[in-house]
């Protein structure tokens, strides 16, 4: 599998992540927004709406996104939020 592939298929399957946990987050007034994903697989988000200046944005970051999109795919090496 080239880069190109690998690449696409680690996107589709953050994005399949991403998509199972925006129901609570748009719940709340919020959402999120997939920026990049760098090649040493560190993914940035964005949190949006009522989630961007929420008190609890960290912990949505970590327990919520970061932990369900490395469960997803576990090569990913982090979870950033810009």
């Amino acid at each position: 599998m080239n880069s190109v592939q690998l690449s696409d298929d680690i996107n589709q399957r953050v994005e399949v992540a991403l998509q199972s946990i925006r129901p609570y987050l748009i719940a709340d007034g919020g959402n999120v927004e997939l920026v990049e994903i760098t090649s040493d697989l560190i993914v940035k988000l964005k949190l949006t709406g009522a989630c961007s200046s929420c008190d609890m944005s960290h912990m949505t970051m970590k327990a919520g996104l970061e932990e369900g999109i490395k469960k997803a795919v576990p090569e990913i090496q982090s979870v950033v939020s810009i």
